[in-house]
């Protein structure tokens, strides 16, 4: 059996585990929430934000399914609804301030804040091996700004909690700076941003700023950037960069008003990001997003899971 073969079989095992583990319920020592528990799901109209929302709601928590299109919006809720769960809608583009603003003013009016975000919302532009940068800024605004924007947002709203409350950004294998495949290559470059001592937002903007850059003057092919879905996985490269930044900062806060936040990756998922054609299916894909966003133990904080297992960034 070749190394393609066994790692098929390792992924497919897992999966399988996976599947065992959401069949058991979780016991009354675990579940921490409650109906008044709040969740806030960007991009929850379709695909893995979509089965997210479902899954928790179906774990009883109070879920708001947020996108940009809100007529998508409003007809994915009636779906759920007709499955028996019990969503709210509201309207959030994550790259327009002033929707945020005006999400976070009727998120405090109405529930007094959230429990747990989960960003999921974001664009990929190239399918099968395309590697076209036409549409980088769209992607890194989406992906990294938008996401940055909504953590920044939610932060103060955050509600006090002896579990901690918890920020889940959906990302993927692609942005890992210690992947086999897809890497940086300019070493300094890669130095800078492993070090999660001296990572800084400055140094994450600067990174996709040089980037954008070189995309405007067609030398991007030089710059020692990932060589497959390049502005896709910039973009997610930052958001575990900013992961863990944020992890750092927010470890100072005191017990009671910790915040927990880690990212994972949801594999090759069969939606439209992917053009349908991933390998695993959307509840696959959603769970390693469930079940950290309903974990009980504050310490799991600026860490990087694929099926429900921390890997290296």
């Amino acid at each position: 059996m070749g190394n393609k073969e066994k790692a098929k079989e390792r992924r497919e095992n897992r999966l399988q585990q996976i599947r065992l583990l959401r069949t058991i319920p979780y016991s009354d020592h675990q579940r921490w929430w409650s109906k008044e528990t709040v969740a806030v799901v960007t991009g929850g109209n379709r695909g893995i934000g979509f089965e997210i929302c479902r899954q928790l709601a179906a774990h009883g928590l109070t879920v708001i399914l947020t996108s940009r299109d809100a007529t998508a919006g409003v007809e994915s809720i009636k779906v759920l609804k007709e499955d028996g769960l019990d969503l709210i809608y509201h309207q959030l583009d994550i790259e327009d301030s002033s929707s945020i603003n005006q999400f976070v003013k009727w998120l405090q009016e109405n529930y007094g804040g959230l429990d747990i975000l989960v960003n999921n919302a974001g664009v990929n532009f190239n399918l099968g091996s395309d590697n076209s940068v036409e549409n980088a800024h769209k992607v890194v605004k989406t992906n990294y700004y938008g996401t940055k924007s909504m953590i920044e947002a939610m932060i103060p709203l955050l509600k006090p909690s002896t579990v901690g409350a918890h920020i889940v950004n959906v990302s993927s294998r692609l942005g890992r700076l210690n992947g086999r495949r897809n890497r940086i290559s300019n070493v300094a470059l890669w130095e800078k941003l492993s070090d999660v001592e001296s990572l800084s937002e400055e140094l994450i903007d600067n990174t996709l700023c040089t980037f954008l850059q070189q995309v405007e003057d067609g030398s991007w092919t030089s710059g020692g950037w990932p060589q497959n879905y390049t502005d896709y996985s910039l973009s997610k490269l930052a958001v575990n960069a900013f992961t863990r930044l944020m992890a750092r900062k927010l470890s100072e806060r005191p017990v009671g008003q910790k915040v927990c936040i880690n990212c994972y990756c949801p594999g090759w998922v069969k939606t439209a990001l992917t053009g349908y054609a991933g390998n695993n299916s959307v509840e696959e894909g959603a769970d390693s997003g469930v079940w950290l966003s309903l974990l009980s133990d504050e310490s799991t904080t600026g860490k990087f899971f694929a099926e429900r297992r921390e890997i290296n960034f």
